[in-house]
């Protein structure tokens, strides 16, 4: 899945260091000093394995991906989102971040040794091809996608632009396995699609990379040149299947519809680690105006920073279901020119009211649930973050994810119809809760 990112150039952390005479007792406590030693102890059983591998094993092995494994190993170990990325990876990435790449537009993740779709981003060859959120690829161009990294999966899946692929995906609770062909292309992603509907400025974000402020802004420019001031009845803010993506256009997105106050804060290991990102005055775009925001199981990371800023503010009534529940950032870490870099999760993050949705999501104010074909029923729902294999814990009331369903008819799309309601005051807010509430559990029945 596309995560939060920060990326790192370089640090230094400078200390003063004080000799008192030259015993090392005065240097390290004893508690630390047995850390250290089975530290040493177990970088030696490492080296003693690598060593043994090296010289013993029937074939001779590729010394750097035994370390590229063990380095990986180590970073998966940890949690979900923390990854190696080789040097082309990690190059891959950076062109990613600008917004248009080669491969197939599909966001993806890895569970139980397959490749899951997060998401297929709009207009790829994935979402023409039918690719749908929580598919399993179990092949690539039938090669078994077990033992594979996800890197390594993600790189087998990339190609000459106009060369085809099979995927071969596992669908739905009986896994019925299905062999999908489509044409790499080039995957220009415009991560912010905007429409007038009448008096109500659409925008739809896709997801969020380094253009996504520029092309928000653009299309707020739109609405108000062609919808008159006096007739401007708000913004629908469409984040439903976002994966997230990049902190700082989250922040800046968020700062677009407030004008002060906490937008997110990060708070790492330490507790000097931790950061506050205010909105700054003077760059609320909106000028105040109405606004909703849609989400969806598919809302993750940095889509559920904004509708959680928002929310919290009461800048925003969010409709939808409840979001994916990512409340985690990943610092990229780049280790020179030739050795890639970490992708490691540093710090959990919360909105203003000092919620974690990490393994919860935010929980929209207005639920709607959308009516799924009856070919699609319980295809499309998301897990969530909490049904990840060694996700970070986030108490006992952990939730797990909702339906993530977009009917392609927006004149079937019961949670875009609220909101144009909702702005058009056509319905209150209760009206709409009420209409929507989940049909009470009858009382059995005693014979």
């Amino acid at each position: 899945m596309r995560k939060v990112s920060l990326v790192v150039l370089g640090a230094v952390v400078g200390a003063g260091i004080v000799s008192i005479g030259s015993n090392p007792q005065y240097l390290m406590g004893g508690a630390a000093r047995a850390a250290a030693s089975d530290t040493y102890r177990n970088l030696n059983l490492f080296g003693d394995v690598f060593e043994k591998i090296r010289t013993d094993y029937v074939e001779k092995p590729d010394e750097q991906k035994l370390i590229e494994a063990a380095v990986n190993g180590m970073l998966t170990s940890l949690d979900p989102h923390s990854s190696y990325m080789d040097a082309k990876s990690f190059r891959d990435m950076q062109v990613q971040t600008r917004g248009e790449f080669g491969g197939l537009g599909i966001e993806v993740t890895q569970e139980d040794g397959f490749v899951k779709v997060v998401t297929p981003i709009d207009d790829t060859p994935a979402s023409k091809a039918g690719i749908l959120t929580n598919d399993l690829i179990s092949a690539i161009d039938g090669e078994s996608v077990q033992g594979l990294t996800l890197n390594q999966a993600v790189d087998k899946m990339r190609g000459a632009v106009g060369s085809d692929v099979k995927l071969t995906v596992l669908r739905g609770s009986a896994k019925e396995a299905k062999d999908i062909k489509l044409t790499r292309a080039v995957i220009q992603i415009k991560s912010v699609r905007y429409e007038v509907k009448g008096d109500i400025g659409y925008i739809r974000i896709t997801q969020f990379n380094e253009q996504t402020t520029d092309l928000l802004k653009k299309a707020m420019e739109k609405f108000a040149a062609e919808i008159p001031a006096d007739k401007f009845k708000g913004y629908i803010m469409d984040l439903r299947n976002n994966p997230g993506g990049l902190l700082d256009q989250s922040i800046q997105v968020s700062n677009a519809f407030l004008d002060k106050g906490e937008i997110v804060s990060t708070r790492g290991r330490n507790a000097d680690e931790s950061q506050r990102y205010n909105a700054r005055a003077g760059n609320d775009l909106s000028k105040g105006r109405p606004l909703v925001v849609l989400v969806n199981g598919g809302s993750a990371s940095a889509s559920e920073i904004v509708s959680g800023a928002l929310q919290d503010h009461k800048r925003a009534t969010v409709i939808g279901t409840r979001s994916f529940g990512k409340g985690s950032v990943q610092t990229i870490i780049p280790l020179g020119p030739t050795n890639g870099a970490l992708r490691l999760t540093t710090a959990r993050y919360y909105t203003p009211s000092g919620r974690s949705i990490q393994a919860k999501g935010i929980d929209p104010d207005i639920q709607i649930l959308q009516d799924v074909p009856d070919d699609l029923k319980g295809k499309d729902d998301t897990k969530g973050e909490a049904s990840l294999k060694g996700h970070l814990k986030n108490g006992e009331d952990e939730k797990t994810g909702s339906q993530a369903y977009v009917p392609p008819d927006a004149t079937k799309d019961k949670q875009l119809i609220a909101a144009i309601d909702l702005l058009h005051g056509v319905k209150k807010a209760s009206e709409l809760i009420e209409a929507n509430k989940a049909p009470a559990t009858p009382a059995p029945v005693k014979n």
